[in-house]
């Protein structure tokens, strides 16, 4: 299997990468947080599993906080789901591949 690519995502680069039509898994997570260290094989399991049909990144929110706190984020971890541009799914706090999966499921083809 391919390895999946996960992207770094930052302030910056927020905008452009969540306007894709496929949609756009986001962990926000920091080094400190272990359930976030918890949840990051998870995230990498489902980048590789749907690789071409769901965009994966990360954004670490002690180095990028603008967006976090545009989006109200107060816990971490939490994973969003976009897609053009819109927030369409969201999980906040660690939790199983199976509750992932399901998350993602309901928004990829």
């Amino acid at each position: 299997m391919a390895a999946a690519t996960i992207q770094q995502v930052t302030d910056s680069t927020f905008e452009q990468l969540v306007k894709s039509s496929t949609p756009t898994l986001i962990d926000f997570w920091a080094d400190w947080c272990m359930p976030c260290r918890r949840v990051a094989p998870l995230v990498d399991a489902l980048a590789a599993e749907y690789a071409g049909r769901l965009n994966v990144a990360k954004m670490n929110v002690d180095e990028n906080q603008n967006v976090p706190i545009r989006l109200g984020i107060q816990s971490i971890p939490t994973l969003m789901i976009f897609k053009d541009g819109n927030l369409v799914d969201m999980h906040v706090g660690a939790t199983d591949k199976e509750v992932l999966k399901r998350m993602v499921d309901k928004h990829v083809k």
